[in-house]
């Protein structure tokens, strides 16, 4: 099994591409209820629906980045507002939040090899990072 995509509701689907494309999603489906994206790296892909209403979300999208802090301060110069600066976590990842327009969580992180091996790992490595 492989997670595909994750979607999220938005009501402006023009702003929510902007947003998304301003963090570094590449647009592949653009419909006026519906826009897809693929990550720049890998094969993940997210998209975002359209919805008369806001939906209030606690589920967070997290986008990996290798060089967290340079993105994080490329996407303030081009107007993305972060809760604060990248910080490090006790989960051993490095982290900064923000929200796209609607208001949907998102973190962009670094983790390296803790993203699947930290060292409370339940079970032994099968693969690497």
């Amino acid at each position: 099994m492989n997670l595909n995509q994750v979607t999220v509701a938005v009501t402006d689907i023009e702003r929510a591409v902007t947003f998304y494309r301003t963090l570094g999603l590449e647009l592949v489906v653009h419909a006026p209820h519906y826009a897809r994206f693929v990550c720049p790296q890998g094969c993940s892909t997210f998209s975002v629906h359209r919805v008369d209403r806001p939906v209030a979300s606690t589920t967070v999208v997290y986008f990996e980045c290798d060089d967290l802090d340079a993105t994080v301060a490329a996407l303030q110069r081009q107007g993305l507002v972060f809760e604060g600066p990248p910080a490090d976590q006790p989960w051993l990842w490095r982290e900064a939040r923000l929200a796209d327009p609607d208001g949907n969580p998102i973190c962009l992180f670094h983790a390296g090899a803790n993203r699947i091996d930290p060292p409370w790992r339940v079970t032994q490595p099968t693969r690497l990072a």
